[in-house]
């Protein structure tokens, strides 16, 4: 199951695990209210407790969602800029040297490019990733060989520190493709949103009769917002993407045909 697919499944079962909770509180709130009449005084500050607790779980994950995503895309930028600048160096080649090291150049966008354009499936954007790795040693291993009879060592201190650059991004957009929520922070966010329904549905006892309206609504607000996270969580799978961001690469690759 891919990442958009577990953000729907997790969303949709979160929603159906609110409505049994809520329902369950009522439920509880009912019996509780049979047997005294007291059975709701003193439980005010739980509640609030308990519901501010969930808001500042959901902003943290909402924030943390926006925050990886904005790093994402910023390093994105950072690579094209990385690549593009190294390009330009080429220029302190010797002529003679410049047209398989171009060629190189103008493959590596592409590769970078279907290795993202893989996900959600992990393997072919490996293979992907791995096919770019060999090009950049092809590329470094060319540029170092013209360094070395290069008397005015513009390569050197020009050139290879650019495609040093251009390398190390690549490893820093790796680490955050693999940087998610952390799995304990997401499970106590559902646990809370399922006690924050059994104490909404046990609160709502104090009405003549449930709202059908408020329950759906508290449900579905609360699943809209776990399946936004989720979606900010892996850009690449659902409805939130990074395609605007990858455009910085696509308009290099293009340019330097």
């Amino acid at each position: 199951m891919n990442p958009a697919e577990l953000a729907v499944v997790v969303s949709i079962g979160l929603f159906l695990g609110m409505l049994v909770s809520l329902e369950a509180g009522y439920r509880i709130g009912r019996y509780a209210a049979g047997r005294t009449e007291s059975s709701h005084e003193g439980t005010g500050t739980i509640e609030a407790a308990v519901f501010a607790l969930l808001g500042l779980l959901l902003g943290f994950t909402f924030a943390n969602g926006i925050s990886h995503l904005d790093q994402r895309r910023e390093l994105i930028v950072r690579e094209a800029n990385a690549i593009g600048t190294a390009y330009l160096r080429l220029d302190l080649l010797p002529t003679s040297q410049q047209p398989d090291i171009r060629r190189l150049f103008r493959e590596y966008p592409d590769t970078r490019l279907h290795g993202y354009e893989k996900l959600p499936d992990m393997n072919a954007a490996e293979r992907e990733v791995t096919h770019a790795v060999q090009v950049q040693q092809e590329i470094w291993s060319k540029a170092v060989a013209a360094g070395l009879n290069d008397p005015s060592q513009h390569v050197a201190r020009l050139l290879l520190p650019a495609l040093n650059d251009m390398i190390d991004v690549t490893t820093s957009r790796t680490i955050a493709l693999h940087t998610h929520l952390p799995p304990l922070i997401f499970g106590l966010s559902i646990s809370v949103a399922l006690l924050s329904g059994l104490l909404a549905g046990y609160d709502m006892v104090k009405r003549k009769r449930r709202s059908g309206l408020h329950v759906v609504l508290y449900a579905a607000v609360i699943a809209l917002t776990i399946y936004t996270v989720l979606d900010l969580d892996n850009p690449r799978a659902g409805l939130i993407r990074l395609d605007a961001a990858d455009n910085a690469l696509i308009q290099l690759r293009d340019s330097i045909r």
